[in-house]
């Protein structure tokens, strides 16, 4: 992406609406788009992660938590019913993971932001882990149509021993119909913080049609990128070497990838012109670092397969 940098740093109880998000919006605003929030909790009771709150307004919540490999680790799945956003709408996602607690969001099917009609999109994600808590955010992959005006922002707030692993897959126009992302502007920060302690930190902001769509400092004509992100604890050089040759392996000359480690941050990026190339990518760089991380085999979530 144009303007691009990355700054790593060295150092069941009753809903409760959070105060942190946004209030039912006034009918003026509602004309501007859709908007809604979701808010989750989760804790640790003995041994259980369990979903302790859960509140929504608008198109945007989860159903159930769900429990496919053990009750210490809850999977929930995001859903938002319209199956798209369109300009002017607005998502706010907050969830909370207590001490001890391990919870693992995803969703079921890639995620589509239309064309604007001359309105912003935006989605802001706040995850709060305390300390020893564990959360893996791994959403399928979304999608940016032509003419699409998309402002992200994705933040992370880390507390002790906490671990987190996040991922996400941004395809620029859907390709296999044909469609490229030649107008409209994707904006997107992601921060993640240790006791206060600023971690990590990039934004970037693409335009289509821009010399960054084409030039090596930007997608250099790949049309989708990938990225892991994993804060939790330092990996010998032999496990980023392993990655590094993982990752290799299934590009295969098709994309560019790479593995890079700065202090308790591990990185990982993918560049290429496949959906379902970087999903087999991100799968399993996943599968091997989950179990070197939480000491957990990474089993492959059933949404992701239908």
């Amino acid at each position: 992406m144009d303007n691009f940098t990355a700054q790593p740093m060295p150092a069941s109880a009753e809903p409760v609406v959070p105060t942190t998000l946004p209030a039912a919006p006034s009918d003026a605003v509602r004309g501007a788009g859709n908007q809604a929030w979701l808010s989750l909790r989760f804790g640790d009771d003995q041994g259980t992660t369990r979903l302790l709150e859960r509140a929504h307004y608008g198109p945007l919540r989860v159903q159930k938590a769900l429990y496919p490999e053990h009750p210490s680790i809850c999977h929930a799945i995001i859903v938002h019913p319209p199956g798209g956003v369109v300009g002017g709408d607005q998502l706010a996602i907050k969830a909370d993971v207590g001490a001890g607690a391990h919870a693992f969001l995803t969703t079921p099917g890639a995620a589509k932001w239309y064309q604007a009609n001359g309105k912003l999109s935006q989605q802001q994600v706040k995850l709060q882990l305390a300390d020893s808590a564990t959360l893996e955010w791994l959403p399928q992959e979304t999608i940016f149509f032509d003419q699409a005006e998309v402002a992200l922002v994705h933040e992370v707030e880390l507390q002790g021993e906490a671990r987190y692993i996040g991922g996400e897959i941004l395809c620029f126009g859907r390709t296999a119909s044909g469609e490229t992302f030649n107008n409209g502007r994707i904006s997107q920060q992601t921060s993640i913080r240790r006791d206060g302690k600023l971690l990590w930190f990039e934004q970037g902001a693409l335009s289509g049609a821009s010399p960054a769509m084409h030039n090596h400092l930007g997608l250099a004509g790949c049309t989708v990128c990938a990225t892991l992100v994993v804060a939790g604890k330092p990996f010998s050089p032999g496990f980023v070497q392993q990655l590094r040759e993982l990752s290799n392996q299934l590009a295969a000359g098709q994309a560019g990838v790479g593995v890079t480690q700065v202090k308790s941050v591990l990185v990982l990026r993918h560049l290429g012109h496949s959906s379902e190339l970087a999903r087999q990518w991100m799968m399993q760089a996943w599968q091997l670092i989950r179990p070197q991380l939480l000491g957990h085999e990474a089993l492959i979530p059933r949404i992701w397969n239908t």
